[in-house]
């Protein structure tokens, strides 16, 4: 086999033969090379390991990537949508395991997915991060593979220059906001995430669902994603320390993953409410299952959404579709999303005294704040079902295969 050279910008892979290149990538990619897998399973969406035929998986029409460990915003719109897009097409999960039934192997078993060819004449790589781009680049150009690269976009900022790079080699670039698509040089389609409304729904009562938390108080209030600054846990929890001495109804919760690196951070928080004396008012959930996060959004009354910066954000809508009515920064969706004063409160970036303030009002009006939640319902579910995004991307893949 002939030598050859594979360049991405400043990144330059060099190799006798496909299978050294193939390792240099995984290591790039994966940090490790390429390792056995001797009893050749495949991944469950548990993430178990079962025996599995390799003829099921081999022949996808549609691979979806998803290189991250953690179940993220991303994860949550990959296992969204997976299952209906195996109503139209042949898909398989390429990745981190996910809970959905579709079916699904690890990063370093993509080579069966292109073991045997039927009449395929492409096939849909979609990725939703730049690592996933990368290893498409690769299969495509190095394995010459028969690929289409499709990637999604959220970023509401400008994208650095290998970003800018691998966003150039995509075949299709979705965006999911206008905001989104002014930050790269080609857009190729509109297409906001959207959530199951049939999940998650709103419970007969709000009052009665706190009940199951097992917490303290009437109402719940809580904020959900990485406990970081730029998700604005600091400025939640700032101002549930001005609001809640004054509202004994209502109890706090704040869920999300908080990497090593951001424990002296949380160590200031939770400092900062023993201080001020509400260590039991104020609940700490650790990062939500998957399987258990339309609970907590029933439970609660009151979202709220503070980030500093945000791409998408797929946790309000998903509360407001389970009848929470949203305080959220102008960042991502929100102001799209959210209608000021009917489904919730929109305040500036970083601004405490906005937040306090669009808190206080909400505390102090329980009835009509759980009114907002129910108008919350209503739009989530005429604007931001997860039908009408599969609907769009499924337009967009078919586009792809027929043209």
């Amino acid at each position: 086999m002939h030598g050859h050279k594979f360049l991405l910008g400043k990144y330059v892979v060099l190799s006798k033969n496909r299978m050294q290149s193939a390792s240099m990538v995984f290591t790039r990619v994966f940090g490790h090379a390429i390792p056995t897998n001797p009893h050749n399973t495949s991944i469950n969406a548990t993430g178990y390991g079962v025996d599995s035929a390799v003829t099921s998986i081999v022949d996808p029409q549609i691979i979806l990537t998803n290189f991250h460990p953690r179940f993220t915003g991303v994860s949550a719109t990959i296992t969204n949508l997976a299952e209906r897009h195996e109503k139209s097409f042949d898909i398989v999960i390429l990745g981190d395991p996910l809970p959905v039934s579709t079916p699904q192997v690890r990063r370093w078993q993509f080579p069966r997915l292109f073991w045997k060819r039927k009449d395929r004449k492409v096939r849909i790589w979609h990725a939703r991060r730049n690592s996933e781009m990368l290893l498409g680049l690769f299969v495509k150009h190095v394995l010459r593979k028969p690929l289409k690269l499709v990637f999604t976009t959220v970023a509401l900022r400008h994208h650095s220059r290998f970003p800018r790079f691998l966003l150039s080699k995509m075949d299709t670039i979705i965006a999911t906001t206008r905001e989104a698509a002014s930050f790269v040089d080609r857009c190729d389609a509109i297409i906001p995430h959207g959530i199951d409304t049939e999940i998650f729904t709103p419970p007969e009562d709000k009052t009665t669902a706190w009940q199951t938390a097992g917490l303290p108080g009437k109402y719940g209030i809580g904020i959900f994603g990485r406990i970081r600054a730029e998700k604005g846990t600091d400025l939640f929890v700032e101002s549930m320390c001005r609001l809640l001495p004054q509202y004994p109804e209502f109890t706090a919760v704040i869920a999300g993953h908080c990497k090593p690196s951001d424990l002296p951070f949380k160590q200031k928080l939770e400092e900062q409410l023993k201080d001020a004396g509400l260590e039991d008012r104020v609940f700490w959930l650790g990062q939500v299952l998957a399987e258990e996060r339309h609970l907590w959004f029933q439970r609660i009354s009151i979202c709220v959404a503070p980030p500093r910066y945000e791409g998408f954000g797929l946790t309000p809508i998903e509360a407001m579709a389970c009848g929470a009515a949203v305080v959220a920064t102008r960042t991502g969706v929100f102001p799209t999303l959210i209608e000021e004063g009917k489904t919730g409160h929109l305040i500036d970036v970083g601004d405490l005294e906005g937040l306090t303030r669009s808190l206080d009002w909400c505390l102090a009006h329980p009835l009509e704040t759980l009114e907002k939640g129910r108008a919350g319902r209503d739009r989530v579910c005429q604007h931001y079902d997860i039908r009408q995004e599969a609907a769009a991307i499924e337009s967009v893949y078919k586009n792809i295969l027929t043209t």
